[in-house]
């Protein structure tokens, strides 16, 4: 039963295994995207299938199978799909090395997975650094100096943050003696007064956490990296990484520190600072830029920002009120599908170009009508303007914490928007007012426009009709008002 519950990843494995030994054998290295394509629907489909099972703890509790690890595991799987199939139009400057590629990209989606599902610190902390290793090493698959900078400057301050993370489980552990987040619950609750090394256990982990969802001050790594790894894996990092950021930090300050109230107070305070500076440093600092791809890093920071002002309502707000808590779900939901669906649009002009500068994007919208539609859309949405999923996102997680007394936060975050609408939009101004440097088309694949039309009626669905999503949403949270 254990091994039918694990078969999402388990299926993942074997289809990684199986390209790594397809490349060895194929001369057509298309069939290496298509088989890992099949890895992706086959793992959805037993994702899917266990679904219904209830919520489980399999492996002695060390995993949790219900429906928040559910929501993510499709989530991230949705994530892997678009990737490759963004990727194909990237492959000329990966051609030795695409079987090493596409199988890296399954196991760090494993790795999201089990990051995902975790109830213990020690399989949260082996997840974590499946994924990580996996993005090291995809970073730097350009081998150029830029590409080689960037793997090794997030090799070193991700091994940084993750000696910090592991220095704070280790105090966790050694305050309450157990490594499952029930258990420690369970111990803090019975301790008659919170251990001042308990606080700093948890400070530490919130720095750990901080570096993987790139939320100031443990942001350095960002522009660096985004500008010099291949675009599809910049576009990866910017979803898939945060996203399971987000889904290891709710389970973990959900089912572990969330009574008493105090302490729950506490981490909600420090979530709260961090958001303020987080999307103010990231949007003021993006303004300048003329890389796209760097400009889209800072926007990830301030990004990162709205979505903690979720996790500071959590802290405030009782663990009965989902609504918090959902509209982070449904934030990611709509912001992966939103910068998938941006960087998608980048590749082929870029590829084209031979550029990431903005202002090369002059008059695109004579040269790809499609792909400039589509980044507009994005763009749009990264601002949180309707009709597009963004402005929904933002309602949600501003509404709840409107309704937990964080107005003041919340009127940060509205101006941080308004602010973000300059740099966005200057991008829009450039790709439709200015003049084109040549009348040459723009190509781009077929794949590349299926995973730019897919993103984008997502984008637009989740924007006019998000009740079925935030539905989906709550059911997933609910586990934590049990």
């Amino acid at each position: 039963m254990n091994l039918l519950l694990f078969a999402p990843e388990i299926s993942l494995a074997v289809f990684a295994l199986l390209v790594i030994m397809l490349d060895l054998f194929v001369e057509r290295k298309g069939i290496l995207a298509v088989v890992s394509l099949i890895g992706v629907v086959v793992s959805g489909g037993f994702a899917l299938a266990i679904g219904g099972a209830g919520t489980q703890a399999i492996f002695n509790n060390i995993l949790a199978v219900d429906s928040f690890a559910i929501f993510f595991k499709l989530l991230f799987l949705g994530i892997a799909a678009l990737v490759i199939l963004t990727s194909t139009d990237y492959m000329a400057k990966l051609a030795r090395f695409q079987g090493e590629y596409y199988a890296l990209v399954l196991i760090a989606t494993i790795g999201m997975m089990l990051m995902a599902g975790t109830a213990e610190l020690i399989t949260l902390y082996i997840g974590l650094e499946l994924a990580s290793i996996s993005l090291y090493a995809l970073v730097g698959f350009l081998k150029d100096q830029k590409s080689t900078e960037a793997s090794l400057k997030y090799l070193l301050l991700g091994a940084i943050a993750s000696a910090v993370l592991l220095y704070g489980m280790a105090l966790v552990f050694g305050v309450t003696g157990k490594t499952q987040l029930n258990e420690i619950a369970l111990a803090i609750q019975a301790a008659p007064v919170i251990n001042p090394a308990l606080i700093l256990g948890i400070v530490l982990m919130v720095a750990g956490f901080s570096f993987k969802i790139a939320a100031v001050p443990f942001h350095m790594w960002v522009p660096d990296v985004y500008e010099g790894a291949p675009t599809p894996i910049t576009a990866f990092l910017s979803v898939g990484s945060k996203a399971a950021g987000f889904a290891i930090i709710l389970r973990v300050f959900f089912s572990a520190f969330s009574l008493p109230d105090s302490l729950s107070l506490d981490w909600g305070l420090i979530f709260a600072v961090l958001a303020a500076i987080s999307m103010t440093v990231g949007n003021i600092t993006a303004i300048p830029q003329s890389n796209i791809k760097r400009l889209l890093g800072y926007s990830s920071i301030a990004q990162a920002g709205y979505l903690m002002v979720g996790l500071a309502t959590m802290g405030l707000s009782p663990a009965k009120d989902v609504l918090g808590q959902s509209g982070i779900l449904f934030f990611l939901a709509s912001y992966a599908l939103t910068n998938l669906g941006a960087f998608t649009a980048i590749i082929a002009i870029s590829n084209k170009l031979d550029s990431d500068l903005v202002d090369d994007y002059s008059g695109m919208i004579k040269r790809a009508p499609l792909l400039t539609l589509g980044l507009t859309l994005c763009l749009i949405s990264l601002i949180g303007m309707p009709p597009a999923a963004g402005f929904m996102a933002k309602f949600y997680i501003f509404s709840s914490a409107v309704q937990h007394n964080l107005l003041w936060l919340v009127i940060i975050a509205v101006i941080n928007s308004v602010i973000s609408a300059y740099y966005y939009l200057r991008i829009v101004k450039v790709m439709w007012l200015g003049e084109p440097a040549s009348q040459e088309k723009v190509p781009s694949s077929g794949a590349l426009r299926l995973s730019l039309v897919l993103s984008c009626l997502g984008v637009l669905i989740l924007g006019i009709l998000p009740g079925a999503v935030m539905r989906l949403a709550q059911i997933a949270t609910s586990m934590f008002a049990s």
